[in-house]
């Protein structure tokens, strides 16, 4: 324990660091996008950019998130620290010029990439290498969301669906803990929610309850499918740099047709009016549209804060015809999509506990769990492993990535 705590503590001032400085810089530069609205008329520009930095410098890491997850089931090579100040330069370019994108994405690759510096720098044995990326990957979210119980167990969560590797449980919850302390040192704050009052829970309730989630889950499959195959047309443009300057401009477009850019960014300012009045149902549409053809077309950002827009904003829109509270259904919605499309159910939950209180919980755990079961085998991490199948009726997937269950079940409905 005490060596793991040195250690922790190394990647704890490191990681959290890192994250504060990240939050700032978005912070300002979403500042300024806002302030200065033309500049979206340059994302094409920004994307060429982004594409440009990752194909010239860059291709030994452009995988990101799945990169890391590759190396904690298949340890073969150290992460290039290369990709810390490629993903922060991407991600912060990536909303300076209003592209639709998150900010876990970053933090987990800058928690991953500077954790696993220390394996050549301590000297760490090969089998402990995985658990010190996955002490970066806690790190690293704990640290960019200010919540230390989710970020641990995300970590060993994420990676390996249904399945959890307790042996680096003890490591993961002090990286998480330390990191978020380091971040708050540096004096950068997170958004803070209103907690939930949540009805007696009845019958009544509960079913509505699971219906919802088994809608996130769908929601968050739907999402996570359009995303890939916006990357798979995006894939057939021969010189990968053009690839986000095409994506750019069609959002730079859409963006322009609709006259608002609430559906670009964050959108912090639109989760947190979801809590207070029904949403109009098409925000939670367009906001998975733009967020899957900005990172589809090779933006760079995370998934997690358009995912929580998207959960907010469908669930906020159910208010319209459900009787529960427009708040209660707006955080089920934001934390249930995610719960799906990263297929980190107990995460999620944990994460809506430390968001939104504990007098919700037993909602946000339903909706959680149905929306895991609905999404199936799919996900925004494709290097993520199938450890327990969902369903019996899939056991045959067992021990695939998901990259590798999409194409399998694609050449099967070919053959006759």
């Amino acid at each position: 324990m005490a060596r793991w705590l040195l250690i922790c503590a190394l990647v704890s001032v490191l990681v959290g660091s890192a994250s504060a400085f990240f939050l700032w810089a978005l912070d300002w530069v979403t500042g300024w996008r806002e302030s200065h609205r033309w500049v979206i008329g340059l994302l094409p520009v920004g994307g060429f950019i982004v594409g440009a930095s990752y194909h010239y410098l860059g291709q030994s890491v452009v995988r990101g998130n799945n990169l890391i997850l590759d190396e904690i089931h298949n340890p073969r090579q150290l992460i290039p620290l290369r990709m810390a100040p490629l993903v922060l330069f991407g991600t912060l370019t990536t909303h300076l010029f209003g592209g639709s994108a998150g900010r876990e994405g970053t933090a987990v690759q800058l928690g991953g990439t500077l954790a696993d510096q220390l394996t050549r720098w301590l000297g760490l044995r090969p089998r402990e290498r995985p658990i010190l990326l996955i002490v970066g990957l806690s790190a690293g979210f704990a640290s960019v969301f200010g919540t230390p119980l989710a970020g641990a167990v995300f970590g060993l969560e994420v990676f390996l669906i249904g399945s959890i590797r307790y042996d680096a449980i003890g490591p993961s919850f002090l990286a998480a803990v330390g990191a978020d302390l380091v971040t708050r040192a540096w004096g950068v704050g997170h958004t803070h929610y209103p907690p939930l009052a949540a009805p007696a829970l009845t019958l009544g309730s509960l079913l509505l309850t699971l219906g919802c989630g088994v809608l996130f889950g769908l929601t968050a499959r739907a999402f996570a499918t359009l995303t890939h195959q916006i990357t798979r047309l995006f894939q057939r443009i021969a010189y990968p740099p053009l690839r986000p300057v095409l994506g750019g401009a069609l959002v730079a477009l859409a963006v322009l047709a609709l006259g608002t850019t609430k559906y670009i960014g964050l959108g912090v300012p639109t989760i947190v009016a979801a809590f207070q009045a029904p949403l109009p149902p098409q925000d939670f549409l367009l906001k998975l549209v733009l967020t899957a053809l900005t990172l589809g077309c090779g933006f760079k950002g995370g998934e997690v804060t358009p995912l929580f827009f998207i959960g907010a904003a469908l669930g906020s829109a159910l208010a319209l015809v459900l009787p529960l509270p427009v708040a209660l259904l707006a955080g089920l919605g934001f934390v249930a999509v995610f719960a799906g499309a990263a297929n980190t159910p107990l995460a999620c939950t944990l994460l809506g506990v430390e968001l939104f209180g504990g007098q919700a919980g037993v909602y946000l755990a339903l909706a959680c769990v149905a929306a895991y079961l609905f999404s199936g085998h799919t996900g925004i991490y494709s290097a993520q492993v199938i450890g327990r199948p969902k369903h019996r009726r899939w056991g045959r997937e067992e021990g695939q990535p998901l990259a590798e269950v999409a194409a399998r079940r694609k050449q099967r409905n070919r053959t006759p």
